[in-house]
């Protein structure tokens, strides 16, 4: 299967010489690379275009400077880079971030899932961040990796991970494509599901995290949950819920009060289908009833 690889990219000169090299080195090699060099003003697209000289697989575009905004962002300029490419080409599509770094095997076993279980919509390892990744002096030193690299516990390890994100091209159609929301990278998996693809996490393969950003938004996890709840699609006893779940599990009324007041102050039409959010409402009424 041949695989075409995006990478929306701003600013990440210190990050994404080690992501093309871990690409540049992989087993596997049947890759089409195209870096989507957001307004960068760094080396960002120096560094690139050194990678390109090296090897024809490597692909650069760059774009004019724009804002920056968690989600729907990066998948407009995720979008950039599909434009650039002929699909039929192509039997795998991923969309990597620049501050990735794969192991050497990593897209040969994401492959091999795709060629045994046809029923796999969306594939990919783990995530695992640095355990000193909060300190200023991150020291880059790759000796015990376990004791060094620690899972990044956003969510499952059965969830496929917005930095790692790769899709079977006949699931991502389906689908159509990412939307161009907060919350993209959990309605994916969500569409992927109501159109009966299976979602695999290879659970002993994992990527390293060199910049993990979640962290950036902590003190904004209630507006952006919100705005999140608005996006995919909850009803208002759904939102209530979900949001005094949340709240309860971080012992924080202001937190529900919050994600609440955000919610009912989004307006405007959703990126899905009516049929889409009737899918996702049932699917998010039986995922609460199990638990």
């Amino acid at each position: 299967m041949k695989f075409l690889i995006i990478i929306p990219a701003h600013n990440e000169e210190k990050n994404i010489f080690f992501c093309l090299e871990s690409l540049k080195n992989q087993t596997f090699r049947d890759f089409q690379v195209i870096v989507i060099n957001d307004g960068s003003t760094d080396k960002t697209a120096e560094i690139v275009e050194n990678f390109k000289l090296q090897t024809s697989n490597f692909q650069l575009k760059t774009l004019e400077k724009s804002s920056h905004e968690p989600g729907a962002k990066v998948v407009q300029t995720f979008n950039k880079g599909l434009e650039m490419a002929d699909l039929k080409d192509f039997e795998v599509i991923c969309k990597f971030d620049a501050d990735i770094i794969f192991p050497k095997n990593y897209l040969e076993k994401v492959n091999q899932i795709y060629l045994e279980n046809p029923k796999a919509g969306m594939v990919s390892g783990l995530v695992r961040i640095k355990k000193s990744v909060f300190e200023k002096n991150l020291a880059f030193d790759f000796k015990d990796e376990k004791r060094q690299w620690t899972f990044e516990n956003l969510s499952s390890k059965n969830h496929v991970r917005g930095p790692i994100k790769s899709y079977r091209k006949e699931c991502f159609l389906q689908m159509k494509g990412l939307r161009a929301v907060l919350g993209w990278d959990n309605i994916d998996v969500m569409l992927a599901k109501k159109n009966g693809w299976e979602i695999v996490t290879i659970k002993d393969l994992w990527v390293k995290h060199l910049r993990p950003t979640a962290f950036k938004y902590k003190k904004q996890k209630a507006e952006k949950l919100g705005e999140y709840f608005y996006n995919i699609g909850l009803s208002f006893p759904l939102a209530i819920i979900s949001s005094a779940k949340s709240a309860l599990k971080n012992k924080s009324f202001s937190e529900f009060l919050t994600t609440m007041k955000i919610f009912l102050k989004q307006k405007g039409e959703r990126k899905l289908s009516k049929e889409e959010i009737k899918y996702i409402r049932n699917l998010r009424w039986k995922q609460m009833l199990r638990q």
